[in-house]
């Protein structure tokens, strides 16, 4: 795409700035990166919204500059937690201006907008509010980047541009300070999702500059100006001959001073993958082992090309007319690997990598511990033989590993009681009652903002003892497997907390004296922590 004159003359200047201020004092960096899949009623759940936000933090925490303490991870949080934790990253910056540090701030927010609002689950925050709080906020540079339906509207007042370039102050001073927007689609376009990404279109271009396809310049940085130019190319491209049509991504850009900003330093981790500048010209995609197309790198003839990859194993795929290359290459910490062509073979389309096959790459864990209760359907069972019992154990939880929103489950239980025996041809001896419960589940959630309701399945291991105090009465032992249905709804009141209320009802087959069918039911609650 051609920039008309004036905009290349600002691009020169830009990059002239950005040289300059390579010696200015280092910025102190806070990040506030979120993302929804819900945006209340009236909208359709996103698929890769929390997706999209767990990529962007965890780039910016190994190649933006940004550490653990000044950074902020929302999931499916609301409008309150939006600003709680904004509020608190402006405190931090507040402090660190303070004591002399320049600092910046960074607002990303994955999910949807709708009415000149991000809807935020059952919540909203408006355009205006956002603009106005990131206006006010007291960092030496803000820069909000927002990919969601019709957020163009956010850039709309000062006059949002349809172009990858920068208008620089001329009367400027050498440090920046100021306001940047960045969207992902004008104030009348849909943002679009892409199953084969496994992300939005936007925010995966963005991503992929940022680890490297964006550094035209070669300096291992990526500017600000270098990821918006390339998201804009690329998201425009992509969408293009979509159901949905092109999607334009736009900016309001209100900087005093230096006119550009280093977003990732590609030499920060200190490994990721070269591609030598003797490689053939054309497009690397980089596939993990989950299937997510991680990055891509337009290859030039004869120029050397990085792209600052996490450490772990990649299927690379170059596409020819008629067949693809495609190999694996592993990237070590603190190493840089070297694409050799060698390593490369050829294939049929058919063995295409990038198919968006399910994802590992999000799935997250849970610990926690329950208590609940346990009680048979039949009254002379839970009197005689199995008894209502209260129950204490703990759990294991993996989010998001199988397939998106859905849990695997791993838990025990324990509990006991006192009990006198009552038979109509024995009264009075007294025991000992435990029951022990090994079981999996495997369930399904519908996140709803800070609410997931869920179903699934359930088979435990149970096992019954009754311990006669009487020393002349033999104990008793009973195990057996046990299938299930689960039900619940699991609420996040903290980020990290998880409170769960569930029911449980299970199928038992008693083949000691006879055969009989027993049902029983659990009802329990459940804490968990996310580490």
């Amino acid at each position: 795409m051609s920039h008309p004159p004036r905009h290349l003359r600002a691009l020169a200047v830009a990059l002239a700035l950005v040289a300059a201020a390579a010696d200015a004092d280092p910025l102190r960096r806070f990040a506030l990166v979120a993302g929804n899949d819900q945006g209340g009623a009236d909208t359709r759940p996103l698929r890769f919204a929390r997706d999209d936000a767990r990529k962007m933090h965890a780039l910016l925490l190994r190649l933006g500059g940004v550490t653990p303490a000044d950074a902020k991870l929302l999931l499916n949080e609301d409008a309150r937690d939006f600003l709680a934790a904004l509020a608190e990253l402006e405190q931090r910056a507040r402090a660190a201006r303070a004591r002399g540090e320049r600092t910046a701030l960074f607002v990303y927010y994955s999910g949807h907008a709708k009415d000149g609002a991000l809807r935020l689950g059952d919540t909203r925050l408006g355009f205006d509010d956002l603009k106005r709080r990131l206006a006010e906020a007291p960092s030496d540079i803000r820069i909000a980047i927002l990919d969601s339906c019709r957020s163009g509207a956010l850039t709309r007042t000062k006059g949002a541009r349809r172009a990858p370039a920068f208008d620089i102050d001329s009367g400027a001073g050498r440090d920046a300070r100021g306001l940047v927007i960045l969207t992902s689609s004008a104030a009348d376009e849909d943002s679009q999702e892409s199953d084969a990404l496994a992300g939005s279109f936007f925010s995966h271009h963005l991503a992929s500059g940022l680890l490297g396809d964006a550094d035209r310049s070669g300096d291992g940085r990526v500017t600000l100006f270098e990821a918006y130019s390339h998201a804009y190319a690329r998201t425009v491209a992509d969408t293009a001959a979509s159901s949905a049509g092109p999607q334009h991504p736009t900016f309001s850009y209100d900087l005093a001073g230096n006119g550009d900003l280093v977003m990732t330093d590609l030499r920060a981790s200190g490994g990721g993958l070269v591609v030598p500048g003797t490689a053939p010209v054309g497009t690397y995609y980089f596939v993990d082992l989950g299937g997510l197309v991680v990055a891509e790198l337009v290859k030039a003839a004869d120029v050397e090309r990085r792209v600052a990859l996490a450490p772990g194993t990649y299927r690379v795929k170059r596409r020819l007319p008629d067949r693809l290359r495609v190999g694996e290459v592993e990237v070590r910490r603190g190493q840089q690997a070297v694409l050799h062509e060698a390593r490369l073979q050829d294939a049929p389309f058919s063995d295409d990598p990038v198919k968006g096959v399910p994802r590992r790459d999000g799935a997250w864990w849970t610990l926690g511990l329950a208590g609940g209760v346990q009680s048979y359907f039949d009254a002379p069972t839970r009197d005689a033989l199995f008894l209502s019992v209260g129950m204490v154990g703990a759990e294991a939880q993996l989010h998001d590993y199988f397939r998106r929103d859905w849990v695997w489950g791993l838990d025990v239980a324990l509990g006991s009681r006192r009990a006198v025996l009552m038979l109509p041809t024995l009264t009075g001896p007294a025991y000992r009652y435990a029951m022990t419960s090994v079981g999996t589940s495997l369930t399904s959630e519908w996140p709803l903002g800070r609410v997931a309701p869920f179903l699934g399945a359930r088979m435990a291991w149970l096992h019954m003892r009754r311990d006669f105090e009487d020393e002349a009465l033999p104990d008793q032992t009973f195990a057996m497997f046990s299938p299930g249905l689960v039900a619940g709804v699991r609420w996040n009141p903290l980020s990290r907390l998880h409170l769960t209320a569930r029911a449980r009802t299970h199928y038992l087959l008693y083949n000691v004296d006879a055969e009989r069918s027993l049902g029983f039911w659990e009802l329990g609650a459940l804490v968990t922590y996310q580490p």
